[in-house]
């Protein structure tokens, strides 16, 4: 039965089919064939999906980064983002990595990142003298960040499907989300001077600059910071924190820049009930194949299979690695989250490994997936975005594969890199 699953969901996709209506379809022969539920229970398991406190969350992270995308944050995060780093080699790939960064804590969204990106910095980029595919490729990569810091949706879809702990996930997201910062600087660095590509702005900026687009940003970046807070002391749950920041958004966009009018609202609240909407059938249509696949022991058969191949942790690991990675490359995350992660998670516990550890790890590959032919999600907006072939992206992106590579490993040896705040603030 889980093989005529995994077929019928292939043949789907491959014919064309909405992602969210293949899994629903695709679980379709276990409650029909094996009577083992009445239909009628699908109907039931499909409400039940969006019946969760945790879950809030979401819809009130996805309006909080609309919100402040039309408010002018962005604009004055791009503006520090160039001071910072624009004077670099490569300046404006800088630029693109550190707004990641600091568009963590707004978009949550590593392919709305992506989006935003190629649209506000691709054509400087190439008309700086940045070949198209180099844009794409740094542009891609650097969304990723995004993805590890909070308020991630992929972590918070994680946290729900997996019962593991929002707060504590977003806690650990912050130093990889550093570290990977760090990473794809040095590696466009490398890539500027083997190219050319010269820095955007003509010397180093002085402390006056810095700390005026510093203060017309810190309304955006103190987000993070009170997040952290909050969960230090208790004084917000996940779902909490993002109620607080759409109040947060609001206040400064009509009281702080007052930039936010009622056409601007509706802009924002209209594409919000898009995004949802997307977010929410893939959810409600995952349960339903979850919910198949609990009835026919997926994650039990899996992990007895995993095991009796072999019972070394790094070889468990590695196996769910390339599973997730190819994956990635043909599903998008949100759906990758919810119908891959309920599968492999028991077989890394059942080895021994940390479920906020592997949530931070898992989530940062689906997205690296996502960058990935032949059907990677983030690859194909960027790409579609700056009108740029797969072949040549690939070509361009082969020195941050390299880094992920090396990312990945680090973060998958190294615990504490993702642990270390967790275990000290909660």
């Amino acid at each position: 039965m889980l093989i005529l699953i995994a077929v019928l969901f292939t043949v789907f996709l491959v014919i064309g089919m909405p992602v969210a209506f293949a899994l629903a379809l695709a679980s379709v022969p276990v409650f029909i064939l094996t009577g083992a539920m009445p239909p009628t229970v699908v109907i039931q398991k499909m409400v039940t999906a969006t019946q969760s406190f945790p879950l809030l969350a979401v819809p009130f992270f996805i309006l909080a980064g609309n919100l402040m995308n039309v408010t002018g944050i962005t604009f004055r995060l791009v503006k520090f983002a160039r001071l910072l780093t624009g004077w670099m080699a490569g300046g404006l790939a800088q630029v693109s990595i550190v707004l990641s960064f600091m568009m963590g804590g707004i978009s949550g969204s590593a392919v709305a990142d992506a989006s935003m990106e190629a649209r506000l910095l691709g054509p400087s980029m190439i008309k700086q003298g940045y070949s198209k595919a180099s844009t794409a490729a740094v542009l891609a990569f650097g969304s990723v960040i995004t993805a590890t810091i909070p308020p991630s949706i992929g972590l918070i879809l994680f946290g729900f499907v997996n019962e593991v702990s929002i707060g504590r996930l977003f806690l650990a997201g912050v130093l990889p989300g550093i570290f990977l910062t760090i990473v794809l600087m040095i590696t466009s660095w490398f890539v500027a001077h083997k190219n050319g590509y010269k820095p955007d702005l003509p010397k180093v900026p002085s402390g006056k600059e810095l700390w005026s687009s510093f203060s017309e940003s810190i309304w955006a970046l103190a987000f993070p910071v009170i997040l952290i807070v909050g969960f230090r002391f208790g004084l917000f749950t996940a779902t909490e924190a993002g109620a607080f920041l759409v109040f947060y958004a609001l206040c400064v966009g009509f009281f702080v820049y007052r930039e936010l009018d009622r056409k601007k609202l509706y802009e924002a609240v209209t594409g919000s009930v898009s995004d949802l909407g997307m977010v929410m059938l893939l959810i409600i249509m995952a349960a339903v194949l979850g919910y198949a696949m609990t009835i026919e022991r997926a994650p039990q058969q899996i992990t007895e299979f995993v095991t009796t191949l072999t019972e070394n942790p790094v070889l468990i690991l590695t196996l769910v690695v390339a599973v997730l990675v190819i994956s990635g490359m043909f599903l998008e995350g949100a759906a990758n989250i919810l119908l891959v992660t309920p599968i492999v998670m028991p077989v890394l516990v059942n080895a021994g490994y940390d479920p906020v550890h592997m949530g931070i790890l898992i989530v940062t590959l689906i997205n690296f997936g996502g960058l990935t032919p032949p059907v990677g999600v983030i690859m194909f907006t960027v790409c579609g975005i700056l009108d740029v072939k797969t072949g040549a992206y690939t070509r361009a992106s082969i020195p941050f594969f390299i880094a992920m590579v090396v990312f990945f490993v680090l973060m998958a040896a190294v615990p504490s890199l993702t642990l270390l705040l967790p275990n000290a603030l909660m």
